[in-house]
């Protein structure tokens, strides 16, 4: 027997990398449970494993018990229970190994589909990529490969259970450091990064190396590095920003490919006024605003555009800012005059507005700025 269990202590420990200490705590824990039913509760029991030679040891009232006394019905406790616990530890070192890699990206295959929800097979144990988590454009197959971003380890009565994404922007800053060396390697870095997923992504990256541009690295030969990154996003289109500490040369880069005319600066309330031509109006907006939503998210400031050919005609009293705001459907000239008043002269400034930023317009409810934010965006 103790040769035998020397053998099952080294396999496990090998296999299934759980410490030595763990299994023989569980195995002692557990026979000391047949034990108990065997001679009874109110019985002084002791279990005793020797570590080096497997011998085990059972001491009833200070003297040594014949294994043999156990019985049928002990042993099979004890194994149901040492079963049980070296899946318990099992499940621990999983835990403890993906809990330390939450934000790093790992690769799976396709297993089963559960509730619209993707279970992946990681090899010691499965992952959940839940539907939201993945990419609209995205299709997936059982055997298909997978790689995600891990964003959450949790306990669960059936063992950990590891949550994937594809959507998070972590995902898209891992895949930079994964394609780009000069990234991984710190001498180029990852400032910021704002994605609409299966969309658009922006990423703003800065160089400590003058000799090294950031923007050139992350791109690659011939776009090489960037192609491969997009490939892994089924086609997100990802433009990279170079960061810049002056904030008018880094909201210029970051509403590219639109160009600014000029640039206001209004710091009390972290907010840029950007004047841009008419010419480039549609690309500064960008798809129901996503250009100027995700490079505001990206700076950190609130943008606001301004039709520049708009601009010079309220200056001479021919403003266009009545007629733009005429198009939100389901409002009255008396919220439109509030939307005024509070500065949001254009649609292009409404779809950038947050729920939040029109509530505080006294008049105007959460439900009502909801439909006029959506309403803004479809006439865009």
């Amino acid at each position: 027997m103790g040769n035998e269990l020397l053998v099952v202590l080294d396999y496990i420990e090998r296999e299934k990398g759980i410490e030595r200490d763990v299994i023989v705590a569980a195995i002692e824990s557990a026979l000391l449970s047949a034990a108990k039913k065997r001679f009874g509760e109110e019985v002084d029991l002791q279990v005793k494993i020797d570590d080096k030679t497997g011998d085990i040891e059972v001491i009833r009232e200070g003297e040594k018990v014949d294994s043999e006394q156990f019985g049928r019905i002990a042993a099979q406790t004890a194994k149901q229970i040492i079963t049980q616990k070296i899946r318990e530890a099992e499940r621990e070192v999983v835990f403890n190994d993906y809990q330390g890699r939450v934000g790093d990206i790992t690769n799976g295959i396709v297993h089963r589909f559960e509730k619209g929800n993707i279970i992946i097979d990681l090899g010691k144990t499965e992952g959940v990529l839940p539907h939201r988590e993945t990419l609209p454009n995205e299709e997936f197959r059982q055997g298909s490969r997978v790689r995600a971003l891990i964003v959450d380890v949790r306990k669960t009565n059936k063992g950990p259970q590891i949550v994937l994404s594809r959507t998070d922007p972590g995902f898209v800053r891992r895949l930079f450091e994964l394609e780009v060396p000069e990234i991984y390697e710190g001498i180029v870095e990852i400032r910021a990064i704002s994605r609409q997923a299966g969309e658009r992504a922006k990423v703003a990256v800065y160089s400590k190396d003058d000799k090294i541009d950031s923007v050139g690295a992350c791109v690659g030969v011939r776009g090489s590095r960037i192609k491969n990154i997009v490939r892994e996003l089924h086609g997100e289109k990802v433009d990279i920003v170079r960061w810049s500490e002056d904030i008018s040369e880094y909201a210029r880069a970051a509403m590219s490919p639109a160009k600014i005319a000029k640039i206001e600066i209004v710091p009390e309330y972290k907010k840029l006024n950007l004047d841009v031509e008419d010419e480039f109006l549609s690309l500064a907006i960008g798809k129901r605003g996503q250009n100027v939503r995700l490079a505001s998210k990206l700076v950190g400031w609130t943008l606001n555009i301004n039709n520049r050919e708009a601009a010079a005609a309220s200056s001479e009293g021919k403003s266009k800012t009545a007629s733009d705001l005429d198009r939100i459907s389901g409002i009255g000239e008396k919220t439109r005059q509030l939307l005024v008043e509070a500065g949001y002269h254009q649609l292009a400034q409404v779809i950038v507005a947050s729920v939040d930023d029109l509530t505080k317009i006294k008049g105007i409810g959460s439900k009502r700025a909801e439909q006029i934010i959506e309403e803004a965006k479809n006439q865009i």
